[in-house]
């Protein structure tokens, strides 16, 4: 690897690189214009010069890289990458064993020690590494060939998601070994799920849910209607039908939702014909729900943390409670609402605001049942909060 530069930190900052915070902020960095190329390793240091930590420059949102090690004299180089992977596969090792669940989280980025890599698991052998910086891509070739040295694959594939505009980077996502065929079956708490993993962004299923979904099916969702909004491949609303619910409405804005979430349904071998599968915009669908004076004994609400559509704009800090207002509207006395944010901004303090206001301005009364963050796969650390994004309540209108 090649020679670190030297990083000074604002005195404001010190504390909280040591204090173990992995991110390195663009504001943290006092001369930032010795930052040229991304993957270089950088050394932080203080005011004093004192040294801080060992990191890498890579662009992600106001991040400007990620602290890898807290060792001057550790090197960054093919060894330092197998001994963090094999930390992380052999802390997975009930995943493995699992055959009810062939979909799980390998490597979650900073949680696992090296911040803009994620690393998942599909149906015994075939893994997708996204990339979210140029700095980390550039050392796909010691990451790839750690991870095929530590796992047996059948083929790997990648994402990248470094772009100016911080959005996917459409190409072949197929990388080594063999490749998958499409639909690809994969299980969830014995769920089963299609997924693709070279078409776009995103496989098919969001695996950061699965303690919620298997909480809807196994407790809340048996004899109820249910509406699944930003519904995507509709997996929530398999779960539910799975679970015993009379029927699911599922509504997302996406054309190609609809085909998606018929396929989810077909896998589970489920009558997709008996369910409402809907392509409109939540907040038209709400709308016409209202007019129609119609109810709903479960609710589920799992927006984007920002979405736009021809008509609305949404951000999840500050248009939830209006959101969650108008799902309370819809859900029937005693009914659930699964109240969902994936947005890293806020924590559940202030999420839980959210539902109490939006509770108080609709004069309604509330029990939280349950809430869920991410799952043990997805592995945080105390020492940054944002890293532990999900944010769900499971809400009883009283």
């Amino acid at each position: 690897m090649a020679n670190s530069i030297k990083i000074q930190v604002k005195p404001n900052y010190v504390k909280l690189f040591k204090t173990g915070y992995p991110l390195i902020d663009k504001e943290a960095i006092k001369n930032s214009d010795v930052l040229k190329q991304e993957g270089t390793i950088i050394d932080l240091f203080d005011d004093k010069n004192q040294f801080l930590a060992k990191g890498y420059y890579g662009k992600q949102n106001k991040g400007r890289g990620w602290v890898l090690s807290h060792n001057q004299k550790e090197v960054i180089d093919q060894a330092f990458f197998t001994k963090k992977l094999k930390a992380a596969v052999e802390a997975r090792q009930s995943f493995y064993k699992d055959n009810d669940t062939t979909a799980f989280r390998v490597f979650n980025g900073e949680g696992d020690g090296i911040g803009g890599l994620t690393i998942d698991c599909y149906e015994e052998g075939y893994y997708v590494l996204t990339w979210y910086s140029e700095g980390i891509y550039s050392f796909k070739e010691e990451i790839i060939k750690s991870l095929s040295n530590i796992v047996d694959y059948k083929g790997i594939y990648e994402k990248k998601r470094f772009d100016v505009k911080g959005t996917y980077i459409e190409d072949d996502d197929f990388v080594i070994g063999e490749r998958a065929d499409f639909p690809l079956i994969v299980k969830e708490n014995g769920i089963k799920f299609a997924v693709y993993l070279n078409d776009g962004a995103m496989v098919g299923v969001f695996l950061d849910q699965k303690d919620v979904r298997k909480a809807i099916r196994d407790k809340y969702a048996k004899g109820k209607n249910v509406l699944n909004t930003f519904s995507y491949t509709g997996a929530f609303s398999v779960a539910a039908a799975l679970g015993g619910a009379t029927k699911t409405t599922s509504v997302d804005l996406a054309n190609r939702s609809k085909a998606k979430t018929i396929e989810q349904f077909s896998v589970n071998q489920l009558d997709y014909e008996a369910q409402d599968i809907i392509v409109e915009d939540v907040f038209n669908y709400f709308k016409y729900a209202v007019r129609k004076q119609l109810s709903f004994d479960m609710v589920i609400l799992d927006p984007p943390s920002f979405a736009r559509s021809k008509k609305h704009t949404f951000s999840a800090g500050k248009d939830y409670p209006e959101l969650l207002k108008q799902a309370i509207q819809l859900t029937e006395r005693q009914g659930i609402i699964v109240a969902s944010s994936n947005c890293s901004t806020f924590g559940m303090p202030k999420f839980k605001g959210f539902i109490e206001k939006a509770f108080q301005e609709t004069g309604e009364t509330y029990k939280i049942l349950e809430e869920f963050s991410l799952p043990k796969d997805f592995k945080t650390i105390k020492e940054f909060k944002e890293g532990n994004y999900l944010k769900v309540v499971i809400i009883k209108k009283l």
